[in-house]
């Protein structure tokens, strides 16, 4: 997860003096770079993840220094040090509650200690972490796409995570991530992993193949769905102009199967965009797990579209509704009023698309075996729509 405060102040908490005053929840926030803010000015340009240092020389009123982390904070920054002691001796306590609200990281360093000193040696941290970074995301693309050779990930790996153990796979995308530049793009990733708190070493977040991936590593169901609904909330409440979507795979033994995971991960999260709801766990996708991981095409078809053919081509025609009628007939197990109350449409309407649907297909709806079918090859229909 690159480069994080907790890893700054295990560093920087003796030799530099540094003390997290405030944001602890901020603690698992990565960091791309540090930069020196004096103004605001250059705050515009941050794409997310940068650390900002400053010696308050242009904060030196609490009106200014809130503004500086309210900026920061908007711009997703991974926190900020503040060189005590001269231009500003306390933090004033607005700033203090401002950054704990928002889980930006707040830390001090006194004013003897050399502030260029400190970025330089952190910065050549940080480059170094990111160079490892990169080859971590490179050996679970091998691992993905290779999984069979295993000389060209397991040993890499073995360094930060435990390749006999168990893995599971968490892919993030949005509605328009596949027509983002690559700048967007890593601004968008920059954000999401910022989200992503309480996250440890024992997981990685990278891009690949068209959407963000979270790869866990000896990670419990209950701690999974903890960070997961906690990285929702956030986004929901720091972008809401963006719909996130989450699938989830699941969990494997061994890093041979992460693409097993992988591509259960891919499955549900198609059908979170399909179906519109932020997250979805394969495990829960009940008959869909089938209908999705089916290579068969003839098969799915002759289950589903040519199953409910009459229906299909009526609706294209006279666009009645029928399927979305007798799929919800089917998975309300035949209620006419509760179909009627989902699909917000009189009683005696449902009634008449149910008799039309059982002339056009010709067949007994209500034995077990036909609901069984049309049941199926609604799922498949909606799944491969």
């Amino acid at each position: 997860m690159g480069y994080t405060v907790e890893d700054l102040l295990i560093v920087a908490r003796d030799r530099y003096q540094m003390k997290l005053v405030a944001g602890t929840n901020g603690w698992a926030n990565s960091i791309s770079w540090m930069l020196m803010v004096e103004d605001t000015t250059i705050c515009r340009n941050f794409n997310g993840k940068e650390l900002a240092v400053t010696t308050g020389l242009g904060f030196s009123t609490e009106e200014s220094l809130l503004e500086l982390v309210e900026i920061l904070d908007n711009k997703h920054a991974s926190g900020l040090i503040i060189n005590t002691g001269y231009y500003i001796k306390d933090i004033p306590q607005s700033v203090i509650d401002y950054c704990n609200s928002r889980d930006l990281p707040l830390i001090t360093s006194p004013w003897d200690i050399v502030m260029s000193d400190m970025i330089k040696d952190m910065t050549v941290r940080i480059f170094l972490q990111s160079q490892t970074d990169e080859q971590i995301s490179g050996c679970f693309m091998r691992a993905i796409e290779n999984p069979s050779q295993q000389e060209l990930y397991r040993e890499n790996l073995s360094a930060d995570f435990d390749v006999d153990g168990q893995f599971q796979v968490v892919m993030f995308s949005t509605d328009d991530l596949d027509s983002m530049d690559s700048l967007e793009r890593r601004r968008i990733g920059y954000r999401l992993q910022i989200y992503l708190e309480n996250i440890s070493h024992n997981a990685h977040f990278f891009y690949y193949n068209g959407a963000f991936l979270l790869i866990f590593n000896e990670v419990s169901r209950e701690d999974t769905s903890e960070i997961i609904e906690g990285f929702l909330t956030r986004v929901k409440h720091r972008m809401p102009d963006k719909n996130i979507y989450v699938g989830v795979g699941t969990k494997i033994k061994d890093a041979y199967n992460i693409r097993l995971s992988y591509n259960r991960a891919s499955y549900a999260l198609t059908y979170a965009k399909r179906e519109q709801q932020a997250i979805s766990y394969f495990d829960d996708m009940g008959l869909y797990r089938l209908i999705y991981t089916s290579n068969d095409d003839e098969v799915l078809y002759e289950m589903g579209e040519n199953a409910i053919a009459p229906v299909l081509e009526h609706d294209a025609k006279h666009s009645m509704n029928l399927e979305e009628t007798l799929f919800n007939y089917l998975k309300y197990d035949g209620s006419i009023s509760k179909v009627s109350s989902v699909m917000y449409i009189h009683k005696n309407t449902i009634a008449y698309r149910m008799n039309k649907i059982r002339e056009l297909l010709g067949t007994d709806i209500d034995s077990m075996q036909e609901k069984t079918n049309l049941y199926i090859a609604c799922l498949i229909h909606r799944g491969r729509a």
